[in-house]
Formats: C-alpha cells, sequence, structure tokens
C-alpha cells in the first residue's frame, strides 16, 4: 500500500477566489515606501497618471474619479451624484451584485424596481427595451447592471443593452458596475453608450481593496448638476476643485495608488488586446475542465448558455442541490488552493473557480488540478480527465 500524508497543502498558497484577486510583487512592491508630501511634488504628478489612464482603461473622453473605498462605496459614489431622493431606479438582474447596487440606491432614497432575471442567464435586451417602452412618462431616471455578476457568472452583452436603451427612446442613465470585469475584458463606456461606470482595485486592476472608482460621460455630468443626492466625501464637484486636495477629498491613499500605478504599467505592457486575449484563454481552458467533470451528473455549470459564461470567475453547482463544501474545504486544507465559495442563489451548493487578473497558465492548472484530486479523494461522481482537457486545450491555443 501506498504512502499516504495528511496535507500537501505547504508551500505557496493559491488564491482562487473572485476577488480580492492574487497580487504581483511588482504591485507590492511599489506600495512598500514612506508617506509623503500630499499637497506637492510626485503625489500631484501620480493623481494626474491615474487620472488619465483611468479614462483608458473605462474608454472614455468623461471624467474620472478615484475614491478611498471598496466598490460598495463606488456604488454610492455613483448613485448620490446623479440622483435625487425619489428618483425611480431599474435594476437588470443576472445574479446578486446588480441586486445589491439596487439595495444601496434604495437605503439612500430611490424608488427601485427589479427587472427579473435568471441567475443562470444574462440579462435579456429585448426585455429591457420592453419596460422601458411601457414607462411613457420617463419616470425611470436611471438603469442599474453589472457587467459580470462574480456570484452568478454572467456577462451581460454591455452594448447590446445600450442599444436596447436607446431603441426604446428612453432618457434613463445607464449604470455600468465593472469592478468584475474592468481590466480583463472589453468594456467600452463611450462607445457602448454608457453614462456611469464604476470600479474598484481589487480584482482585475490587481490592487488590494481599498481603492473605487467613477466614471462619468457628459450627460452624468449634466445630470449631477440637479442631483440632490450628493453628499461631501463622494461630490464630484468638490473632486474637481482646484486643489490636489479636493481629488480625494481628504489624505489620499497614498501607498494604494502607488500600486495601481505599477497594476496599469503592467497592463498596458502586456497590452489590453493580449490581457483579453489571455483571459479567455484561460477561462476556456476552465469551461473545458468542468465540462468533463459534469458528465459524472453532479456537478454543472451555474450559468446555462455557454455565450453568456463570463471570463473571469466560472461557478460551478450541483445538479441535485447537495453541498458542496467537503471539496472547497479538501482543497484548501489539503491542497492549499482556496476556492470561491458560491454566492447568493446557490449558496451551499457549489463553489466558484476564479481566473482574473494576474494569473497565467500554471496557476490555473494547479486549481484545476486540486480540484480534480479533490473530486477523486472524496469520491465524488465527476467525468475524469478535466485538468488533461484544459492542458490539451492550452496547447493548442498557445502553439509553440
Amino acid at each position: 500500500m501506498s504512502e499516504t500524508v495528511s496535507s500537501v497543502a505547504a508551500g505557496r498558497e493559491f488564491l482562487a477566489i473572485p476577488g480580492p484577486t492574487v497580487i504581483p510583487d511588482a504591485v507590492l512592491q511599489a506600495m512598500h515606501r514612506p508617506a509623503m508630501d500630499i499637497y506637492a511634488g510626485p503625489m500631484v504628478d501620480l493623481t494626474d497618471t491615474l487620472l488619465r489612464d483611468l479614462k483608458r482603461v473605462f474608454a472614455t473622453s468623461g471624467r474620472c474619479y478615484m475614491y478611498a473605498a471598496n466598490g460598495h462605496g463606488a456604488w454610492e459614489a455613483a448613485l448620490t451624484n446623479v440622483l435625487s431622493r425619489g428618483d425611480k431606479v431599474l435594476v437588470l438582474e443576472s445574479g446578486r451584485f446588480a441586486i445589491g447596487w439596487g439595495e444601496a440606491a434604495k437605503m439612500l432614497g430611490a424608488e427601485v424596481e427589479i427587472l427579473p432575471g435568471d441567475f443562470r442567464r444574462a440579462v435579456q435586451p429585448d426585455q429591457v427595451e420592453a419596460r422601458l417602452r411601457k414607462d411613457t412618462k420617463g419616470e425611470i431616471k436611471a438603469i442599474l447592471v453589472a457587467q459580470i455578476d462574480t456570484a452568478s457568472g454572467v456577462i451581460n452583452d454591455i452594448k447590446a443593452i445600450g442599444e436596447a436603451i436607446r431603441a426604446a427612446g428612453h432618457d434613463a442613465l445607464f449604470c455600468v458596475d465593472t469592478v468584475a470585469s474592468l481590466g480583463c475584458v472589453p468594456f467600452e463606456m463611450d462607445k457602448w453608450g454608457v453614462d456611469v461606470a464604476m470600479s474598484g482595485s481589487q480584482k482585475g486592476l490587481m490592487t488590494p481593496p481599498g481603492l473605487g472608482f467613477t466614471a462619468a460621460a457628459p450627460r452624468a455630468l449634466e445630470a449631477h448638476k440637479k442631483a440632490n443626492m450628493r453628499t461631501p466625501y463622494w461630490d464630484w464637484t468638490f473632486r474637481d476643485g482646484p486643489v490636489h486636495y479636493h481629488k480625494y477629498c481628504g489624505t489620499p491613499p497614498e501607498q494604494l495608488l502607488f500600486g495601481l500605478r505599477a497594476a496599469f504599467d503592467l497592463m498596458f505592457s502586456e497590452g489590453e488586446a493580449n490581457v483579453f486575449a489571455r483571459h479567455r484563454a484561460l477561462a476556456e481552458a476552465t469551461r473545458r475542465a468542468v465540462a468533463v467533470w459534469s458528465e459524472g451528473q453532479t456537478f454543472d455549470f451555474n450559468v446555462t448558455e455557454a455565450s453568456e459564461r463570463c471570463d473571469t470567475v466560472t461557478p460551478v453547482i450541483t445538479r441535485g442541490g447537495e453541498s458542496a463544501q467537503a471539496l472547497v474545504d479538501y482543497c484548501s486544507v489539503k491542497c492549499g488552493v482556496v476556492l470561491g465559495r458560491a454566492l447568493g442563489k446557490t449558496e451551499g451548493r457549489g463553489f466558484r473557480i476564479a481566473h482574473m487578473g494576474h494569473v497565467n497558465a500554471p496557476m490555473l492548472l494547479g486549481t484545476l488540478s486540486a480540484v480534480e484530486m479533490g473530486l477523486k479523494a472524496l469520491r465524488l461522481p465527476h467525468g475524469s480527465g478535466g485538468a488533461a482537457a484544459a492542458i490539451d486545450y492550452l496547447a493548442g491555443a498557445v502553439p509553440a
């Protein structure tokens, strides 16, 4: 009988959760610096370059803003700058996070309507158009949607939704959450007619949690002038002030900003098109593995339509609703691989494999191998050879 060992987790832990993601060494090194003058010198130059490059990342000629905040803070920044109390917002459901954004809007004083969706499907643009055509009085002032929802694993077609809004002839502001997509998949704010976009630092932008971002197109800036939800900290007008201090409404998070600078430099050095291609390849490799495992009739993709599966995270569910916690625990305790737990309507009966940000082939293949190792060790029914299928795909996608 072969020797057994209690764990093979010693060594560097693999973080395969959809945020915070793996932080590159270059980003950590850039952050390792003392505090500095916040009123002049390098900090002012740094702010200028970051605001410039945020426009590049959001693909907008509009204005960008940075906050010491996480994504939930950026949600609030987006809402309070363009809405007034009592305004009606339409939330497009396709997972958990647009719903959360709507809950924030309700607490801030907005009237919230949810366009019901399916936790396993993307938003259907024709349904958006149909709802807006019924709003003949123009009561809906803003539309909230997530480009990628990390709970469901859905990617929404933001371009098509924008076209649906315009086809309906509606003036509602189009507001998009890009926390789980920015820096990983294409996002064209201006070309797609997005009025407000928001994001955070801790996923595709490869920086520790703590920075939130908003981007505002001309229609959003015009709505801002009349909004009465505005508060001092989030306010765009204050942050457009002439003094560097105004850009952060106080002391800037210096070390995080230097980290973001390094992350942008890594992204631009690789080239955005190559970054997107890498994410597509690693996502497809993951899907090849899951497709094989699903042959055991126990596990399946959460997202039912292949074209609606995102390139940053793959949620896997149990078909019968059984718990997948034993597999998640095995990967963590026995292998040193931390998988994402299922959220929302799949909570307790699945897991998520993240493949976003600073991730490459050996990191992903190590994660997939640990999952398959856990499936075998726990004797969970599954198709054998998922990790091999991922290797086969990548070998063809990355030629010699």
